[in-house]
């Protein structure tokens, strides 16, 4: 028997409208969030159809809705953060776009009937979610026969202790933030829900250390705490990003996966 779906526990759900509150500006203005080139592999990679439904869970400032509005009927986007919402909002009404919704909720308690859209996607979100199954139980729920199901994330790597030590970082940087996950553990997911294989996308999301900082809210505010991690793990590239030093900073990047699958 299947356990129903359950909300995050109130530390962690709090912890993420914190974080999330506070990074909703920066998060809006960030080229990584709104790089076309990004969001159209995305896009492309779900099939999207004049008449489909599209919802995005997590949404943040709204930069999978907007992408998915100009190629479907209706796009929706939901959020615990009413600051991320904001954002978003703003984003769409910047594009002139009047087939957008944006309505704030639970990733585990998603308030829309059983097989409402026709693609379901999640976008930067799974590795803040303590119980990643449930959520993709929720998608799978509200998601139509037929539907495409669309998670895209940044993975850890495969080696254990490159892994392990992003993910310290990670959390310091951002408290909300549970785990990243290898390849793997994704592609489980999905099999372990019912889904067929997913068909696989990869590209790079770069970041530099200093730029990284200041959008960031980290633990105790220690900022120079974060700035040493990351300096740390250039030798050995510790971390799984190839690290590097260029200039007088360091630049590294993100690997990240779009998985999508058919729901049967």
């Amino acid at each position: 028997m299947v356990s129903p779906p359950q909300a995050a526990t109130p530390s962690h759900a709090a912890t993420i409208i914190d974080q999330f509150s506070r990074q909703a500006e920066d998060f809006a203005k960030s080229p990584a969030l709104h790089n076309a080139a990004a969001l159209s592999l995305l896009v492309e990679a779900s099939g999207p159809q004049a008449n489909d439904e599209v919802l995005d869970i997590a949404c943040g400032p709204g930069s999978v809705v907007v992408a998915f509005a100009g190629r479907v009927r209706r796009s929706v986007g939901l959020d615990a953060t009413e600051a991320m919402l904001a954002q978003a909002r703003r984003l769409a009404a910047a594009h002139n776009l009047n087939n957008t919704q944006f309505c704030q909720g639970d990733v585990y308690r998603l308030p829309f009937a059983a097989a409402s859209f026709d693609i379901v996607s999640c976008r930067f979100a799974f590795h803040h979610f303590e119980t990643p199954e449930r959520a993709l139980a929720e998608m799978l729920r509200v998601c139509r026969p037929g539907g495409r199901i669309v998670l895209c994330d940044a993975v850890a790597s495969d080696d254990p202790a490159k892994a392990a030590a992003f993910n310290r970082m990670e959390r310091h940087r951002d408290p909300s933030t549970v785990a990243f996950r290898p390849l793997a553990f994704l592609h489980q997911l999905f099999l372990h829900a019912g889904l067929p294989a997913p068909r696989s996308r990869s590209y790079q999301v770069p970041a530099e250390r200093e730029r990284l900082i200041a959008m960031s809210f980290p633990v105790n505010d220690d900022r120079e705490q974060l700035r040493r991690m990351i300096d740390a793990s250039v030798d050995g590239d510790s971390m799984g990003l190839a690290t590097r030093r260029q200039g007088d900073t360091v630049c590294f990047s993100y690997p990240a996966v779009i998985l999508v699958a058919v729901k049967p």
